[in-house]
């Protein structure tokens, strides 16, 4: 509970917020902002809001009550407080218990952890009592049961996808079978570059409403937030759902059919090295190069890039949101080829070929990583070793406390080892420090462990595998929801 101050006029937040503490994103601000306010008895209101700026301040007007937040630098997504008044001056009178910041989206992800490692987990009474003796919070039946329905979605979210990059390629695949229909399958990349697919859905077409259903409930397991990427061709209907269904995710196009829709509309395969080039520069000034090359060969397809297909949609160095290493949806035609024969098979039996293989892919990786002798994954492990080489003979000195000017090979470069960035760009967007950065965490004596994302870690591999995939059983045997028992479906 908030501490009165001296005067019975203003009282604290009580938090432990102030200005310049960091956080990894604007989610995570607005999380812990909820909860302050739900155990203060207190309401915030939103003055201004985007994707790189929050400013809030207290439900009443009069009050000195205020904060105002911002990225960094507008390529992270690490929000710094920039100014903070955490006194109340209004009226202890208007503190309320029942308030906006208790929506049913904060209660779902204060009551999660109590629905983990256990069978049923609190109803949606049981949901009341939380909020109201854990966060102070009054909350109807209705909301309970909402924030209830949303726990159980964040759990199943949090079985593994918590634990790998938010890139997600999608993509659908025809059946041969005697009902015929569309496979439409989601899969992202595990922390050793492996496919970690994520749904499956069978539909009778690949359209805009069988797309927005399959991404509907995509959105349920994964979220919706602007770290996750979404990547897949350009069919116009894909394209349409994902615009309509994801408000905050960023939108990709695969890099490989780009490249298709070109060789075909254009017949010019011999500009593809510079094509390629182009999508895996890391840097503006790089692109910018190659496309000059394009241009000068085929200005055609230069416009086409830039304009109707859009630089931020496959671009490397473009790309709004955090899209790594990942320029294709090859993660997803890899598990269209893995069932290149099952797609002759009956719905039911398609599904079962499907769980066996997950079945087996989970315990066989999760072998795998329990093996792992060094910090990171195997491929990671196998990326990172040459950078140490090559940054030996590397001349780095020092800047301030976290900057490092690193000099010697093809390119120099500027190290960041706090916000981990550095100028090649290759660390900013890899996540998976660059030589540069090798060479400044050796000179800082930093273990450049440390400077790696979390995904790409023994650790975070194992847990992506943590959970074990059982077979479906004997129908005697399933528990389904009482809504699907009582859905009534069109012949």
């Amino acid at each position: 509970m908030p501490t009165i101050e001296a005067s019975d006029s203003t009282f604290s937040d009580g938090s432990d917020l102030h200005e310049g503490k960091y956080f990894n994103t604007k989610k995570d601000l607005k999380r812990k902002l909820s909860d302050i306010a739900m155990k203060g008895n207190f309401e915030f209101r939103t003055r201004k809001s985007n994707r790189s700026l929050w400013v809030i301040e207290c439900i009443d007007p009069n009050c000195s009550w205020r904060l105002r937040a911002s990225k960094i630098v507008p390529e992270l997504t690490k929000f710094v407080i920039r100014k903070y008044v955490g006194v109340h001056s209004c009226s202890l009178l208007n503190r309320n218990a029942n308030h906006r910041q208790a929506t049913y989206v904060v209660i779902g992800e204060q009551v999660a952890p109590q629905y983990v490692g256990v069978e049923k987990g609190p109803g949606p009474k049981g949901v009341q009592t939380f909020a109201r003796t854990e966060l102070g919070a009054q909350i109807s039946y209705y909301k309970a049961w909402r924030g209830r329905k949303h726990a159980h979605t964040l759990i199943r979210a949090i079985r593994g996808f918590r634990y790998i990059r938010k890139v997600v390629g999608i993509d659908g695949t025809f059946l041969k079978g005697q009902y015929r229909g569309v496979l439409l399958v989601s899969t992202a990349q595990d922390g050793n570059g492996q496919c970690y697919p994520l749904a499956w859905g069978i539909v009778n077409s690949e359209n805009e409403d069988a797309w927005s259903w399959f991404l509907t409930q995509l959105k349920e397991i994964i979220g919706d937030t602007d770290e996750l990427a979404l990547i897949s061709d350009r069919v116009p209907s894909i394209k349409k759902a994902i615009s309509t269904v994801f408000e905050k995710a960023h939108h990709g196009a695969c890099a490989w059919h780009v490249a298709q829709n070109i060789k075909n509309k254009f017949k010019c395969a011999d500009i593809m090295g510079s094509y390629w080039s182009a999508v895996n520069a890391y840097r503006c000034e790089e692109f910018i190069g190659y496309m000059i090359e394009i241009s000068n060969r085929y200005p055609r397809v230069a416009e086409y890039l830039e304009n109707e297909v859009g630089f931020e949609k496959w671009s490397r160095c473009h790309y709004p949101g955090l899209r790594y290493n990942i320029t294709k949806t090859n993660m997803v035609e890899s598990l269209n080829s893995m069932l290149v024969n099952a797609r002759d098979f009956p719905y039911v039996a398609l599904l079962d070929v499907i769980q066996e293989k997950m079945s087996k892919w989970w315990n066989d990786r999760r072998i795998v990583a329990m093996a792992i002798t060094t910090p990171l994954t195997l491929s990671r492990e196998s990326e990172l070793r040459p950078r140490f080489v090559q940054s030996n003979g590397r001349h780095t000195s020092q800047l301030n406390p976290i900057t490092y000017h690193v000099k010697g090979g093809k390119l120099e470069g500027v190290v960041d080892i706090f916000n981990k960035t550095c100028t090649c760009k290759e660390f900013d967007i890899d996540k998976l420090p660059c030589v540069h950065a090798v060479a400044a965490a050796h000179h800082a004596q930093v273990s450049v462990y440390s400077l790696v994302s979390p995904y790409y870690t023994k650790e975070y591999y194992l847990l992506a595998y943590g959970e074990t995939i059982y077979p479906v059983g004997s129908q005697s045997q399933w528990d389904v929801p009482n809504e699907v028992v009582t859905r009534i479906v069109l012949p």
